[in-house]
């Protein structure tokens, strides 16, 4: 999820794609925020951990 937001990111950047910068924020943001519970050891959508 990170990795998809950082390319439409990058995507709506190079094309001036609003649309699409605001979506990759959102999946960045969201998959920081899963991967950081991860690290933390809380559970994840019923995983022990979150790659």
């Amino acid at each position: 999820m990170i990795i998809l937001g950082v390319i439409l990111l990058v995507v709506g950047f190079l094309t001036g794609i609003g649309f699409l910068w605001t979506i990759g924020i959102v999946l960045l943001v969201i998959g920081l925020i899963l991967w950081v519970l991860g690290l933390l050891g809380h559970a994840v959508g019923g995983r022990p951990h979150y790659w």
